[in-house]
């Protein structure tokens, strides 16, 4: 392989290098979580959701994956929460579990995370 080629190969091994280790920094680094991450208790709240397409998560907050998708009339109990973000953006997240079938197919008795007051209604 002439010089120039072998030049222009380490030069592109170098740049994608970069990259890949770039983006594995900046991608989140976020673990499930259970209710270790709670704050405060909350007295076995039921909760309807109001709303279709609403994340139910595996940690308390965006950077956390969904585990699906609540729709509307699906119910869970509440059992601890957390808030999250500075004081002018403050989320609050509660720990919950699933009293049914979600209609996205999540079984009952599913743990999870859910955005409170975000298309929720307490009963």
């Amino acid at each position: 392989m002439p010089s120039t080629a072998r030049q222009r190969l380490a030069t592109l091994t170098t740049a994608v290098t970069l990259l890949v280790g770039a983006a594995a920094m900046a991608a989140p680094n976020a673990s499930a979580v259970g209710s270790s991450a709670c704050r405060y208790h909350i007295t076995r709240e039921t909760s309807t959701v109001t709303a279709s397409g609403v994340n139910f998560r595996t940690g308390p907050g965006t950077g956390y994956a969904a585990k699906g998708l609540l729709y509307k009339g699906d119910t869970f109990v509440a059992s601890c929460g957390v808030l999250k973000g500075p004081v002018e953006h403050r989320q609050a997240w509660v720990y919950a579990k699933l009293l049914h079938r979600s209609k996205s197919g999540l079984p009952a008795g599913t743990w999870g995370w859910v955005r409170d007051g975000f298309a929720v209604s307490r009963t």
